[in-house]
């Protein structure tokens, strides 16, 4: 019997298989699963503890597969949508975590945001930390704040709402989020940096691409997550898209 093409756990839609190999296997995540630490119990959406779960219990996905490993290698916002890299052995997932702390793994979000933004590309360089008056809020500090660098292309312009390419150049928390929301342009939904009185909607950020040279075998790897459904809920339905390819470190 061949493998499933995707992961099954409760209460949730089939998870879509992107991509597979010896070492990794990168899924595309749905909204509103967290990636926390297995003893985190308040919540029922911890997509690590309930994949580990999965394979205790010998689900045919996992067994097909002889899994009896799967850790995410980097992390997506809870209500964040998209590519997901997971490794499939303590040796893989420090191989490939070194990739992502080095900036040698090319990331590619499509956001909606607030307005009509009227610059064609820009980089914004806002120093991120923590917030003192809020556990799990970030904010632009310029003296303690870390690096962050983020290069942004407006794809398309809509009704109040713009579509825009985003490629966070470092991996802090919530970067992309903030600095937009810096930019006078929070992402559509994000009531954490957004208007608090937005009608509830998911949050339009979708993770379209992982880029990389497989520290393994050496042969350059590009993942991709659908966004044509993500488009068209947002009305950009007839916008043509492609990443543009960039060499990759």
């Amino acid at each position: 019997m061949a493998k499933p093409e995707w992961i099954e756990l409760p209460d949730c839609e089939p998870i879509p298989i992107l991509y597979e190999d010896r070492s990794v296997l990168a899924v595309d995540k749905p909204p509103g699963w967290l990636l926390i630490p297995v003893h985190w119990q308040r919540t029922a959406r911890n997509l690590q503890a309930a994949l580990e779960s999965s394979i205790r219990a010998g689900d045919w996905w996992a067994r097909s597969r002889g899994l009896k490993y799967l850790r995410h290698v980097h992390r997506l916002d809870g209500e964040t949508s998209g590519v997901l890299l997971l490794a499939k052995s303590p040796g893989a997932l420090s191989a490939y975590s070194r990739l992502f702390q080095t900036g040698r793994v090319q990331k590619v979000y499509l956001a909606v945001v607030r307005g009509q933004v009227r610059r064609t590309q820009w980089v914004c360089r806002l120093k991120l930390a923590p917030s003192p008056d809020r556990t799990g809020r970030i904010r632009v500090h310029h003296v303690h704040g870390k690096p962050a660098e983020t290069f942004f292309r407006t794809v398309a312009i809509g009704q109040d709402v713009t579509l825009v390419e985003c490629r966070p150049r470092t991996g802090r928390t919530h970067q992309i989020r903030v600095h937009l929301a810096a930019g006078g342009h929070p992402v559509l939904g994000d009531h954490l940096y957004g208007r608090a009185e937005d009608e509830p909607t998911n949050l339009g950020l979708r993770a379209v691409q992982l880029a990389y040279v497989d520290p393994f075998t050496r042969k350059p790897v590009d993942i991709r997550a659908p966004w044509s459904q993500f488009l068209a809920e947002h009305g950009f339905e007839k916008v043509v898209w492609e990443p543009e390819r960039q060499s990759i470190p």
